[in-house]
């Protein structure tokens, strides 16, 4: 057995089972034992991104670690865009990036690069120096980091740096297979304290765990209790809702949209979320926008037990009997006529199935959200870090997941540009994902920053740093060419029928609305 063969059969062993894989030379004998695994799935992905993107898809639905199979510092360095939204998701993520051996290193190489300090932008977790006999054990001291939440934003991303001899070399043994349980810390917030300063202008807000399903039930329960708004941040990782959910304000991107949103507000109790502040700083605009005078108070961190902090806060105010406001079923008027991005996400939300996964990114998808939520019970995964370019790899680690449910992805024409390779891997693995691209040729959101600077009207030069129509780029025929059956339409009745057809097709649709 050599330290490849080591590694792969102990992560196996403790229940990681899928690779995304972009592999170079350095990594062939990590290929190698993968072979000899046939239940460790390798996946290829055409380009780092997809690879990164689609673990932190995977483990978003999953609740476990898949791993990045990345070729040194520029295979490294392609996949840290979606790694750092992996890392504002809080997505844990084992990347296996290979190196040259300590000797070869030293020659320079034209590969040779410092990879440690690239992955310490998107990493919590790093080591550099593994042997053959130690490659095992440092697996799975990966593993283990990755499921322990971390404070702040640093995430869970470990990254492990393989020199080539520490893969080729003899290992005695696997690693002993350890059970890892994810570690979640308990707040120490007092309630008692907390109780006495909620009042009707206070607000919740929600993030992180804060968002999982029994602890927006309670939070919900507090804030119909209490009489006070209860919020979730404006790019939460994970929401699962639909129709009987209990109904969460989200706050807006902008930052005048939040401080308007949060106007008479003066408290904010934290739930797994952090202060608001601006997406981006703006001339004469606060970054912090709570208002004036409001007290922030944290009841628990993002790495925290936020949901058992909410529970335990409901049981304390004795709010577990409030009947908060839910979404109910609406029944919504089929869209005719010329195609527009409401009459697309309301179809969608129409016609998806029970449990649907929308993976959402920059652009026109983020209106299915509100038909979604009075139509079925579903996923939504948002765009956390702001790198777009998430939504369709993430997509097809989503669909890897949950190999029985439909997976929309919901993208920009600019977006999906910066991984459309994800379509490959999509036709490759006959995955059950449809994407939406919402094509209107231009960049339209730097359209609407560019405005925001005060000037009457985009000038040609700065208008064509945002145009994509010259040339345009026809996505169905582009899917076609990945494997993917593509659709171009113009109107809302054409839309439904590629739609309905494409819920009845095994493996993947992209369906291109041209608005």
């Amino acid at each position: 057995m050599n330290g490849a063969s080591s590694l792969i059969q102990s992560l196996l062993n403790a229940g990681v089972e899928v690779c995304f894989a972009n592999p170079g030379t350095s990594e062939m004998h990590l290929v190698q034992a993968m072979d000899a695994e046939p239940a460790f799935r390798g996946i290829l992905c055409l380009f780092e991104g997809v690879c990164t993107g689609a673990a932190d898809g995977y483990a978003r639905i999953a609740g476990k670690p898949a791993v990045t199979l990345l070729h040194l510092g520029p295979g490294l360095g392609n996949g840290i865009a979606n790694l750092h939204n992996a890392r504002r998701a809080a997505s844990p993520i084992i990347n296996l990036v290979g190196n040259h051996t300590l000797d070869h290193e030293a020659l320079d190489a034209p590969l040779t690069s410092d990879i440690e300090t690239l992955a310490k932008n998107v990493s919590s977790w790093i080591k550099t120096d593994s042997t053959a006999e130690s490659l095992a054990a440092d697996g799975l001291a990966a593993l283990a980091a990755v499921m322990q939440k971390a404070p702040g934003s640093k995430g869970q991303i470990a990254t492990l740096i393989i020199p080539a001899d520490a893969c080729w070399g003899p290992a005695s043994m696997m690693a002993a297979n350890v059970p890892v349980i994810p570690g979640i810390a308990k707040t120490n917030a007092d309630l008692a304290q907390i109780v006495g300063r909620l009042t009707a202008s206070s607000l919740i807000l929600l993030d992180k765990d804060g968002l999982l399903p029994a602890a927006r039930e309670a939070a919900a329960k507090i804030a119909k209790h209490v009489g006070c708004r209860v919020a979730m941040t404006a790019f939460p990782a994970r929401i699962d809702s639909g129709p009987g959910s209990p109904v969460i304000e989200r706050l807006p991107y902008f930052p005048e949209q939040v401080q308007k949103a949060l106007q008479g507000v003066d408290h904010i109790l934290l739930a797994g979320a952090g202060e608001p502040v601006s997406f981006f700083a703006y001339p004469e605009t606060p970054s912090k926008l709570a208002p004036v005078g409001c007290a922030l108070q944290v009841l628990a961190a993002g790495h925290e037990d936020v949901a058992g902090a909410l529970q335990a806060l409901m049981t304390e105010l004795n709010a577990g009997s409030a009947a908060p406001d839910r979404y109910e079923t609406a029944v919504f008027d089929v869209p005719t006529g010329k195609i527009s991005t409401r009459g697309v996400a309301t179809l969608i939300a129409q016609k998806m199935p029970e449990g649907s996964i929308l993976c959402g990114d920059s652009g026109g998808g983020a209106a299915v959200l509100q038909p979604a939520q009075q139509s079925k019970a579903h996923t939504w995964l948002n765009l956390t870090g702001g790198s777009i370019g998430q939504g369709g790899p993430a997509a097809v680690g989503a669909a890897i997941a949950a190999p029985n449910t439909q997976v929309f992805a919901l993208l920009g024409d600019g977006a999906s540009m910066y991984t459309i390779q994800a379509l490959w891997t999509q036709a490759r693995e006959r995955l059950a994902v449809i994407t939406v691209i919402f094509n209107n040729q231009r960049y339209g959101i730097l359209e609407t920053e560019y405005l925001r600077l005060g000037v009457n009207e985009i000038g040609q030069h700065a208008g064509a740093l945002f145009d994509l129509s010259e040339p345009s780029i026809h996505f169905a025929d582009l899917a076609s060419s990945l494997g993917v059956v593509g659709h171009r339409v113009d109107t809302c009745e054409a839309f439904q029928t590629v739609l309905d057809e494409a819920l009845q097709r095994v493996g993947p649709t992209l369906i291109e609305v041209m608005l």
